[in-house]
């Protein structure tokens, strides 16, 4: 069995539907922050009061650790929940798990 970690960023008030798409496909467990962060769109920037000052929007960072076979299931569900078709909806970002070791009993491992 082969893992993937799916993390997402997406707009806040977007968070609740990405949660319910998510959580029925069987991945094993998931983590949400609150987070600030700005991609390359070059709307998001500097402040028409404060010369030089950068906005950083708050955004929700979503990791799920799953198998490999529901990543694009993950994937569909986070795309048809996230888009808003606006600026800045969102980044996915997927990553090899190399090793899981559980520290209550220091099992390795899935």
């Amino acid at each position: 069995m082969s893992l993937v970690r799916v993390v997402c960023y997406v707009k806040p008030h977007r968070i609740e539907a990405v949660k319910s798409a998510i959580a029925p496909l069987g991945a094993g467990g998931m983590t949400v922050t609150d987070v600030r962060g700005t991609g390359n769109n070059p709307s998001v920037g500097g402040s028409a009061t404060l010369p030089g000052l950068m906005t950083i929007p708050i955004r929700s960072k979503i990791e799920v650790v799953c198998d490999v076979d529901l990543q694009e299931q993950i994937v569909a569900a986070i795309l048809e929940t996230a888009q808003t078709g606006e600026p800045d909806d969102g980044k996915i970002f997927i990553e090899p798990v190399v090793e899981t070791i559980r520290v209550r009993t220091g099992e390795r491992g899935v």
